[in-house]
């Protein structure tokens, strides 16, 4: 008798049985995501430009105070009288103690004021996001649930919110609280205008997406098991149907955010908004108008700020939606 001779094509499987180590391991759908979501260069560019922007918001005021910076202080040194208060030197008078320039009749710090400005923005869009996305959850996810008169009842509030205009309600609303409300004054009053017109008023978008994926997970299995065990309807809401729910609500709303920060620096444009002299991005291309012909460094500067931004969140919430949900791609 001849011995078995092994044969190369025997010896990976010998081996992979041989070594108890290397076994298959099953991934999460988190795992998944995140592994889909890697690959998406411009997505993790995104990504990160965020996290970075977030962290700029959030420390904005210790940042300054560190590095001497004041958005408030005025040079007006560093301003030609003789040309109607326009900095000396090209592009904004740009140098090393002002990186970006001072703008014009007040000399006061561009770097300064963007930096200002960010937390003001992504405060005033995080919030309206965050108003919009709770209405607009709770009651489409109850629309689609329950059906019958119930979704009828809400697809029409839906409609009736769609339809006002909401810029000139936004306006409306804005420039007749200016002096106070509600015990509130000054900024935190701006503010709190700002995130419940932006936010009240933006929630049927939600409330549609909601309703829609609801229609559908309200006949998966998991459903009609959970009702076969005896659980009731808000259970069966908040239990079953909002955990999955999550990834569209947050892939929407990286969405929502950069339309939020285009509507709250619309309105300080159009005078509504945020008010001087605090600082904000869409005040700043408000003070621009009269002067960006003579050097286009006070237009570029605060419009260079929201398109990062807008960009950013955008690339984030297209890799975020190829993550979770693959076959939109």
């Amino acid at each position: 008798m001849t011995a078995p001779v092994a044969t190369a094509g025997n010896e990976p499987e010998a081996q992979a049985s041989a070594d108890p180590a290397k076994k298959i391991e099953g991934r999460s759908l988190g795992r998944i995501a995140w592994t889909r979501f890697k690959r998406d260069k411009a997505a993790v560019a995104g990504g990160i430009v965020v996290i970075l922007l977030i962290t700029l918001a959030l420390l904005a005021k210790p940042i300054e105070g560190l590095f001497g910076l004041d958005p408030d202080a005025l040079h007006q040194d560093l301003l030609d009288a003789d040309l109607g208060g326009i900095p000396f030197g090209d592009w904004g008078g740009m140098s090393a103690d002002h990186p970006l320039g001072v703008d014009t009749v007040q000399g006061r710090d561009l770097l300064s004021r963007v930096i200002e400005g960010s937390w003001v923005s992504l405060l005033v869009a995080f919030g309206a996001t965050v108003l919009s996305n709770t209405i607009g959850t709770v009651l489409g996810v109850v629309a689609g649930y329950y059906g019958g008169w119930v979704d009828t009842l809400i697809s029409r509030l839906m409609d009736i919110f769609l339809a006002f205009p909401l810029l000139l309600f936004a306006i409306a609303i804005s420039a007749s609280l200016q002096g106070g409300a509600f015990g509130l004054h000054g900024l935190p009053m701006h503010m709190a205008v700002l995130i419940f017109v932006i936010g009240f008023f933006n929630w049927p978008y939600m409330g549609r997406i909601v309703r829609g994926q609801t229609l559908s997970l309200r006949e998966r299995e998991f459903v009609h098991a959970a009702r076969s065990l005896g659980a009731r309807g808000p259970f069966i809401l908040f239990k079953e149907l909002l955990p999955n729910l999550v990834g569209p609500i947050l892939v929407y709303s990286t969405l929502l955010i950069p339309t939020n920060i285009l509507f709250e620096a619309g309105l300080s444009y159009l005078g509504v908004g945020i008010q001087p002299p605090q600082a904000s991005w869409g005040g700043m291309l408000r003070d621009a108008i009269q002067f960006y012909q003579v050097d286009p460094q006070y237009m570029v500067v605060p419009g260079m700020a929201i398109f990062i931004t807008v960009l950013a969140f955008n690339l984030l919430g297209d890799g975020l939606r190829d993550a979770l949900d693959p076959k939109s791609n």
